[in-house]
């Protein structure tokens, strides 16, 4: 029985549900690996192209592919940046001194999920005119508006660990010790919060390196966008480094559950 007082799903039941997800997921992703492993009209496979990527061997003509992975990489940190710094001190905030605000930050927050891409491109590209203006055009400009489009997902990842903890209880028993406000939120709740920022991390690196139709559009060179111009002449070499990016993002998922149940472990 859970706390609620549903029964718990059976074992063969919670593996069957796993299977079936496993299957859905695993299917196209089995299915891009024996298309990388063709030989073409020769028939068979073999591990040439592989071997071409993580060797670096691609020639000039793909430089730009590493540029882009260096862009995207850029931008996952600074839009994991821009979202945490704004984001967790305004929502420990509202939390504490200002609850009736909640909803209103809310519906805020979550409001980007309803409106398409490209409908934000034509309400940001104005903007993007004045940063361009001002800052340049560079690539990592991007940031500002993937901290947009990110901003449900991490609000609702770290609303959820607020929503576990006694942050009052918490913030009052500092204060009365002498804490000063930097402290407390340094040293008293970001270390309780670390799961919900991994996680709002994460689902913002993730979103980062999948993230096309913006960058597309306000004309700025990321992953996605150098894929596509890559699998006009080589479709291998495209799926192959779609993988890698698809496995670099599993891996960063492993260590960010790794370091939350350590924490979790070390708490009494």
């Amino acid at each position: 029985m859970t706390a609620s007082g549903v029964p718990a799903p059976r074992p063969a039941t919670r593996w069957t549900i796993l299977g079936a997800v496993g299957i859905v997921f695993a299917i196209p992703i089995v299915a891009m690996v024996e298309f990388t492993l063709r030989r073409g009209l020769e028939g068979g496979y073999d591990l040439s192209r592989w071997v071409t990527v993580l060797t670096g061997d691609l020639g000039p003509a793909y430089r730009p592919l590493g540029t882009a992975i260096g862009n995207s990489v850029a931008l996952a940190l600074a839009t994991v940046a821009v979202v945490l710094v704004l984001l967790v001190p305004t929502m420990i905030l509202v939390q504490l001194k200002l609850p009736a605000l909640r909803r209103p930050l809310e519906f805020v927050c979550l409001l980007p999920i309803s409106i398409p891409a490209i409908v934000l491109v034509v309400g940001l590209a104005p903007v993007y005119g004045v940063i361009a203006r001002i800052a340049g055009s560079g690539v990592w400009t991007l940031a500002f508006a993937y901290g947009i489009v990110v901003l449900p997902f991490a609000y609702r990842a770290v609303q959820s660990n607020l929503d576990a903890l006694d942050l009052a209880t918490l913030t009052e028993a500092a204060r009365s010790l002498g804490a000063s406000w930097p402290v407390v939120i340094v040293r008293v709740l970001l270390p309780n919060l670390r799961r919900g920022l991994l996680a709002a991390a994460f689902i913002s690196v993730a979103v980062v390196l999948g993230e096309f139709t913006i960058a597309s559009l306000l004309n700025r060179q990321n992953l996605q966008t150098a894929l596509v111009v890559v699998q006009k002449d080589d479709p291998f070499i495209a799926v192959i480094v779609a993988l890698l990016a698809l496995l670099f993002a599993f891996v960063l998922l492993l260590v960010i559950g790794r370091i939350g149940r350590g924490r979790t472990r070390r708490t009494p």
